[in-house]
C-alpha cells in the first residue's frame, strides 16, 4: 500500500460531545428478561452505531415501559435473590425476583442491564440513559421516542 493510500484511511475516533443520543421505546411485555437486557445494554453502548467507540458515551437513550410483565425461563421467579443491607449487623434483608418485581418491576430490569455493561466509570455515565417504567405510561413523550425494533426478541 502506498503512503497516499494509507494517509487516506485514517481511523476515526469519537470525541466527547460529538455524537447526539436518539431516543428509542420498547414495550418489554412477553420478552425475556436477559435477552431484553443484552439488547438494551448494545443501544445504551452505542455497539449498534458505526461510530461506537469503547472509551466514549456514544449510545442511544432506551425508555422500557411495562417492565413488570418480562418473562423468565426456569425456576428463577424463586430462587433468584435481590439482597440489600443498612451496614448494621444483622439487617441483611432478601427478596427473590417474584417478590421484587412485586416491589418495583423497573428495579429488576435496570440491575439486569447493570450487569451487562461493562465495569468502569462509563457505565455509571451509560446506565443514565435507561428509563424504565413498570407500567405503559412514561414521561418522555417530549423527546419523541421511536420504536426499537430489536434483533432476537421479534
Amino acid at each position: 500500500m502506498s503512503t497516499a493510500a494509507r494517509a487516506t484511511h485514517k481511523t476515526w475516533i469519537a470525541k466527547k460531545g460529538e455524537t447526539e443520543g436518539q431516543w428509542w421505546i420498547v414495550d418489554a411485555s412477553g420478552k425475556n428478561l436477559g435477552r431484553l437486557a443484552s439488547e438494551v445494554a448494545q443501544i445504551i453502548r452505542g455497539k449498534h452505531k458505526p461510530t461506537f467507540t469503547p472509551n466514549q458515551d456514544t449510545g442511544d437513550f432506551v425508555v422500557v415501559i411495562n417492565a413488570d410483565k418480562v418473562v423468565t425461563t426456569g425456576n428463577k421467579q424463586v430462587e433468584k435473590m435481590y439482597y440489600r443491607h443498612s451496614r448494621f449487623f444483622g439487617s441483611l434483608k432478601s427478596r427473590n425476583l417474584n417478590e421484587q418485581q412485586e416491589h418495583d418491576a423497573a428495579f429488576v430490569l435496570e440491575q439486569a442491564v447493570q450487569g451487562m455493561l461493562p465495569k468502569n466509570k462509563l457505565a455509571k455515565q451509560l446506565i443514565l440513559k435507561l428509563k424504565a417504567y413498570s407500567g405503559p405510561n412514561h414521561p418522555h413523550a417530549s423527546q419523541k421516542p421511536q420504536a426499537l425494533n430489536l434483533k432476537y426478541l421479534s
